[in-house]
């Protein structure tokens, strides 16, 4: 049989055989072998064992269309990465990594600030600047008063998706207004594999409605950039583009050079002084990690 695999713990992969039901399997030690991982979102093929207990084996992982490494997940169209407007306030160092990240995937991103009904309209317009300004869509909501949630609903529609951001930022809010079946279903999973009620710790892939999904994801506070150069990462910055042509020299990193149509953007407050900062720090740490 033909399944999707929505939830990995502790060795055990749940698959939805996208009829309604769900399978409690193992991996083949093929997949060690080989070293493939199943992760959540993954197309396989499997035996069912016991249909009664609906259990079985995963004997094939089907190939991927995109796979990442924070979260771990696999077959993604799309991310809506989540922080808070306030309480916490945004940590813009963490949402411009996770920008970088999904860059290099090539995964298109939707930013979304949460908690509107406790921040104030200036502090809205400030995000949103920066973040329209270099190429990303932004929407504000808030959860707490299911206020914003259709303009999520009609991003969703017939794709993949990808919900990350940090703690506390309210995303396990956001999944239960989107499919309120969540809490149940996490907790019938822990329940059968006898572990204590899951707080978003795992990657969870849930089935909303036709032909779309959504992918519930722990909380992370830090994030560091893989297989990127020092000096690959400018392509990565998408509102850096089309002031290279304005650089003295072919090949400018925008950190060092004096005559930098980056930087000039930066001074006239064209690319946010926030997002350039952070490029410079990142570029510093990619460049210093080399060394060593």
């Amino acid at each position: 049989m033909r399944g999707k695999i929505i939830k990995g713990i502790a060795g055990f992969y749940y698959v939805h055989d996208g009829d309604g039901s769900v399978y409690q399997c193992r991996a083949k030690g093929i997949f060690r072998n080989r070293k493939i991982k199943p992760l959540v979102g993954d197309n396989v093929e499997f035996d069912i064992l016991d249909q009664e207990e609906k259990e079985g084996n995963i004997t094939e992982i089907l190939e991927r269309s995109s796979a990442l490494i924070r979260p771990a997940v696999a077959n993604v169209d799309q991310a809506l990465v989540v922080f808070a407007v306030t309480q916490p306030e945004p940590n813009l160092n963490l949402l411009d990594r996770f920008l970088v990240m999904m860059e290099i995937h090539q995964v298109p991103v939707t930013i979304c600030f949460n908690k509107t009904d406790l921040s104030q309209e200036e502090e809205m317009e400030k995000y949103r600047s920066i973040y329209e300004n270099a190429g990303y869509p932004v929407v504000f909501i808030s959860a707490y008063e299911n206020k914003g949630m259709e303009q999520i609903r009609d991003y969703l529609e017939g794709k993949t998706t990808v919900l990350a951001g940090p703690s506390g930022v309210g995303k396990s809010s956001i999944t239960n207004l989107l499919y309120p079946e969540a809490e149940m279903e996490t907790g019938d999973i822990s329940q059968k594999i006898q572990r204590g009620k899951h707080t978003t710790r795992h990657s969870q892939l849930f089935f909303l409605w036709k032909n779309t999904y959504l992918f519930d994801t722990p909380g992370f506070s830090s994030m560091y950039l893989e297989d990127v150069e020092a000096g690959e990462l400018k392509e990565y910055f998408p509102e850096f583009i089309q002031y290279e042509d304005q650089c003295k020299f072919l090949g400018c990193v925008h950190v060092g050079e004096r005559i930098c149509g980056v930087k000039s953007a930066v001074e006239d407050g064209t690319i946010s002084k926030s997002r350039y900062e952070n490029y410079c720090l990142m570029y510093q740490e990619l460049k210093d990690k080399r060394r060593y």
